[in-house]
């Protein structure tokens, strides 16, 4: 029976590892800053004809500070607020706190 609890509790542990692994905000806040570096950049080095055709304006760095203002905010997010591991459910795997059904 020991050997059975440490085993569903090892299991706990990795489903709640893989739960906070695979939390949605460290996905959105990892490719907006990873896009908002990349666009920021282009933005930096544009040139005087696409700054044009954007009427005068760099949309390029503003689009790209944005999205890395907003990847920056959700990991933020996250660390400040990191996702509950899940609750173990209590009683049997019948579902009766009495024990196994015969």
């Amino acid at each position: 029976m020991s050997e059975l609890h440490h085993e569903v509790s090892e299991l706990e542990r990795k489903s709640a590892t893989a739960a906070r692994l695979f939390d949605i905000r460290r996905i959105i806040g990892g490719l907006f800053t990873l896009y908002g570096v990349i666009v920021t950049l282009a933005g930096v080095t544009a040139d005087d004809a696409d700054i044009e055709k954007a009427v005068g304006v760099n949309i390029n760095l503003w689009t790209g500070l944005a999205m890395l203002a907003l990847g920056l905010f959700f990991l933020v997010w996250l660390k400040l607020r990191p996702a509950a591991p899940p609750v173990p459910a209590t009683g049997d795997p019948a579902g009766t706190p009495g024990g196994p059904r015969d």
